[in-house]
């Protein structure tokens, strides 16, 4: 085992025609993996290449929702069907079932978390859905909340280039500060989190226990 500090990148909203395969080229440029999290009715047959590469580099796949949609406003049944086409879509092309789930726009309520069988994430973000926020800006909102076992909550949604070129920031000035590169797999596994018993818990870093 490692004694550097450990960090994980998960990247929302995909797979995308525009940014997907920028940011998986950053990881794959940079030697580090990535975790990502498919919005289901974005895993269509044409971008079905693109989480195979993911796939293929080492990558995490994991669930954010069929539709994206505020999920503590839907009912039980609602839920479940939203996170089951997800996973089916994902189990399809990957064959492996998610372990994971972000909610959309990170809200979240007791429904859910009796309803969707994965472990809750969260992250340390830095406000990259808005486009004005700079690259400059992004990499430095992450690189001042970084720290061991933290999950980094960024987006490869469609034209998100902002967040391609913040990765040429906070990838090199992590490694300097001494942070090794990890799946959302492999941080919960360091951390040694049952996650059968991880219920009501909204992670940003595995020390929220």
């Amino acid at each position: 085992m490692s004694d550097k500090k450990i960090i994980a990148l998960t990247f929302d909203d995909g797979p995308s025609d525009t940014t997907s395969m920028k940011v998986l080229s950053k990881l794959k440029k940079y030697g580090v993996p990535g975790s990502f999290f498919l919005i289901g009715q974005n895993i269509t047959p044409e971008r079905e290449y693109i989480v195979k590469e993911e796939l293929a580099y080492g990558c995490d796949i994991e669930n954010h929702s069929l539709t994206h949609s505020d999920m503590t406003t839907l009912d039980a049944e609602t839920i479940r069907a939203e996170i089951e086409e997800t996973s089916r879509r994902i189990t399809a092309i990957t064959g492996k079932e998610p372990e994971f789930f972000r909610p959309p726009f990170i809200l979240y309520n007791d429904t859910m978390f009796e309803n969707i069988p994965y472990i809750f994430i969260c992250g340390l973000a830095c406000d990259d859905w808005v486009p004005e926020v700079t690259a400059e800006e992004r990499a430095r909102k992450v690189l001042d909340g970084a720290r061991d076992n933290m999950l980094v909550l960024l987006h490869d949604s469609e034209g998100n280039d902002n967040t391609v070129d913040a990765l040429d920031i906070i990838i090199p000035e992590l490694k300097n500060r001494g942070f090794e590169f990890v799946t959302l797999t492999e941080l919960f596994g360091r951390a040694g989190i049952d996650k059968s018993n991880a219920k009501k818990i909204v992670y940003t870093c595995t020390d929220d226990q």
